[in-house]
This record gives structure tokens, C-alpha cells and sequence, in this order.
């Protein structure tokens, strides 16, 4: 077993500490903000474990350092994992209801309200009025992309995965945030506009946990892709669901219930942190040179 330590500006003597408790035999430099320990003892995992929690260090263990190259499938929620706000309540905010709106979308992330469908109607009903031009001050001046999020797409990309956003939020955002960054396919919430006002209703069906689930079981089958060969990230628990049909289920910035679901956690790291975990390295210069 291997272990990944990732956090900003990681100091060597946290590395040493870490290298000694797993007792690895040996450690490789990855970059600034992470180191791989190798062929650690694996009963010292869950004292590692605390270990990185008191010390702000994200810790991955990994059974085998695989290629890139092998994964088919990087899916991502949108709010508060690729981008750094809940569009959601940013909207809400420009008529005054952001407190009402971020009380529901705290306890629908949190899993308190179970029906997540009902929760984001109650949410978007409040906001009947809002001007559409609205929609894109939050893009404008809220909406920014988390740390890594770039690399990590175009490094993706760059060894032939598939990128796909899907999300509780709006088609507003994620068309935007599609063209922008060359995501290969998005999916989520459509508003409804009339007059160039949002009436507080959606339209067709709603981007839930299930559906957020069969976005990525549908692509992957069209890839022939095994859930080996799947990561899927998120940071509530509308993406439950959808991280328990990858391999490389993660958490990232997100509420205890996704934390302890998830295979890994991102806490500290950028978005890129992802990259460290697999033999990246062509992938990454392939990215340097588009």
C-alpha cells in the first residue's frame, strides 16, 4: 500500500513524521504540496488517519498507483466543489432571501431534508422575480473557479477522460462554465424564464441524487467504462448516489455525510490533488503543451 500526502506548502518534517509512523520504505517527491509514502505497513493506516486530521493533511492510501491514462470517467458536481459558491443562494441574495434559501440548501447538503427535489423547488420559488440579467452578476462577480480546477480538467482531458459536471444547480451556470472550460458534458436544472424574469419553477425533471447517479452510469456505459475506471466528485449529499457508482469516490470541502462515505478526501488540497493519486506525469505535460 502507498500512501499520498497532499496539503499547501507541506513541511518536511510532517512528511518525516508520517514516513515514520507508516514506516515506508521509501519516499517520492510528487511536487510542492505532495509526497508519496511507499510500501507502507497498512496496520498503521488508521493512526495515519488521525494523524493528517490533527495536522491538516490529506491523506489517500492506494493499493496500486495506476496510469491516468486507464481511468475513462472524471464526473463533478458544480457548487461549492468546482466552483466555490452555491449559485443558489448568490441568486437569493440579490433580493434579500439568501438567509431562507442557505437554511434549506445547509440542511439539504447536510441530508436533513431527504427529498432533494423538494427542497430545490421550496428554493427556487423564493426567487420568483429575480431578473435574469441577475443570474449573470453571480457569474460575473460571485461565481469563481476552486483551486486546481483548471489543471485537473485539462490534465484529465489530456489522457482521454471523459468530464462531465452534473449538478443540483442551473444550466445557466454550467453552460457558461462548459464553454469555458471545455467541459465534455454537463447536466443539470433549467429556470424558467418569462419576460426575462425567473417565474420560480423549473423546468422538465430535476437533476436529484438518482438522476445525478444515472448521468454518470450512462455515460460510463457508453465508455465501457468499469467504476474502476470512474472518479466522481462532490460535497453533499445529493451526490451520495453518484459517488457510489466510482472507485475514486470523493469528498471534497464536504458535510460529514459525503466525508464518510467517500473513498477519499480532499479537505486542504486543491482540486488537482486528484492527480497525485494516479502515474500522471505524461498526462500532465500533454496538458502544458495545449
Amino acid at each position: 500500500m502507498h500512501l499520498v500526502l497532499q496539503a499547501p506548502g507541506i513541511r518536511h518534517d510532517l512528511i518525516e513524521q508520517a514516513a515514520a509512523l507508516a514506516s515506508a520504505n521509501r519516499i517520492t517527491p510528487l511536487n510542492a504540496c505532495a509526497m508519496r509514502l511507499e510500501d507502507i505497513d497498512e496496520t498503521a493506516l488508521p493512526q495515519l488517519q488521525e494523524w493528517a486530521k490533527t495536522r491538516h493533511v490529506d491523506l489517500a492510501a492506494l493499493q496500486t498507483i495506476r496510469p491516468l491514462g486507464e481511468m475513462k470517467v472524471l464526473a463533478m458536481d458544480m457548487d461549492s466543489t468546482l466552483i466555490n459558491i452555491e449559485c443558489i443562494d448568490e441568486i437569493a441574495d440579490m433580493v434579500g432571501k439568501k438567509a431562507e434559501v442557505s437554511a434549506i440548501t445547509e440542511a439539504a447538503m447536510r441530508g436533513e431534508i431527504k427529498d432533494f427535489s423538494e427542497s430545490l423547488c421550496r428554493r427556487v420559488a423564493l426567487l420568483k422575480g429575480v431578473a435574469e440579467a441577475d443570474l449573470q452578476r453571480v457569474y460575473d462577480e460571485r461565481l469563481q473557479l476552486n483551486t486546481g480546477a483548471e489543471k485537473l480538467i485539462r490534465t484529465m482531458q489530456a489522457a482521454g477522460v471523459h468530464v462531465m459536471v452534473v449538478s443540483g444547480g442551473f444550466t445557466f451556470f454550467t453552460e457558461k462554465l462548459r464553454a469555458r472550460l471545455g467541459l465534455d458534458s454537463a447536466h443539470a436544472n433549467v429556470l424558467q424564464v418569462e419576460n426575462g424574469k425567473l417565474t420560480g419553477q423549473v423546468v422538465g425533471d430535476i437533476v436529484d441524487g438518482d438522476r445525478k447517479a444515472a448521468y454518470l452510469k450512462s455515460l460510463a456505459a457508453s465508455l465501457n467504462a468499469t467504476p474502476a475506471q470512474c472518479i466522481a466528485m462532490g460535497d453533499g449529499s445529493n451526490d451520495l448516489n453518484m459517488l457510489s457508482n466510482a472507485t475514486y469516490s470523493v469528498a471534497y470541502r464536504a458535510k460529514p455525510v459525503l466525508q464518510e462515505a467517500a473513498t477519499f478526501q480532499i479537505n486542504y488540497a486543491g482540486l488537482d490533488a486528484v492527480l497525485n493519486w494516479f502515474d500522471s506525469k505524461d498526462a500532465v505535460q500533454a496538458a502544458q503543451r495545449r
